[in-house]
């Protein structure tokens, strides 16, 4: 079973049949967070780094922003018995999209990387992979069987060494 997750949105399951994808991840980012304990995922898609810009769309759309988004992912895998010593955190996107990278002036994709990149240390939590930066689209998808988490049909790699976006 395929759940499509759109833009501003996330999906949280302990359902083993079900994968989980997301498109378009330009300077957007996925985020997957996965229990192989308790074979608990979710993935986000978020588009702006901090929910303070629009506190009223915020709390109708707390998936929009990098800070809310995060903390509705975590505790919705929380509430199906994900543990967090247990948790694997995976990330796609954050790309420039622009033709010119120089007309990059707001740096969305930077900006919510960076932000992801604080909340997680704030919470003691590390990236376990990554595909972010560059000038391309993503799609990502977790399966939430075995936590798989791929990026363009591939599997994500470990993380050995942080890219610079």
């Amino acid at each position: 079973m395929k759940t499509v997750v759109g833009v501003s949105d996330l999906r949280v399951s302990q359902n083993v049949h079900e994968m989980i994808v997301t498109y378009a991840l330009g300077s957007c980012l996925g985020i997957t967070a996965y229990d192989p304990m308790a074979r608990v995922g979710g993935l986000l898609h978020v588009m702006l780094p901090r929910a303070k810009a629009d506190p009223e769309k915020a709390k109708a759309k707390p998936a929009m922003y990098v800070d809310s988004g995060l903390s509705e992912l975590l505790n919705g895998i929380y509430a199906l018995g994900a543990q967090k010593r247990n948790l694997k955190i995976s990330v796609a996107g954050g790309a420039t999209i622009k033709r010119d990278i120089s007309d990059d002036y707001f740096k969305i994709g930077k900006r919510n990387f960076t932000m992801f990149r604080k909340l997680l240390w704030k919470n003691g939590l590390m990236i376990a992979a990554q595909d972010v930066g560059g000038r391309r689209s993503r799609t990502m998808a977790i399966r939430i069987a075995d936590g798989l988490v791929t990026i363009n049909k591939k599997p994500i790699k470990k993380l050995s060494k942080h890219k610079k976006i």
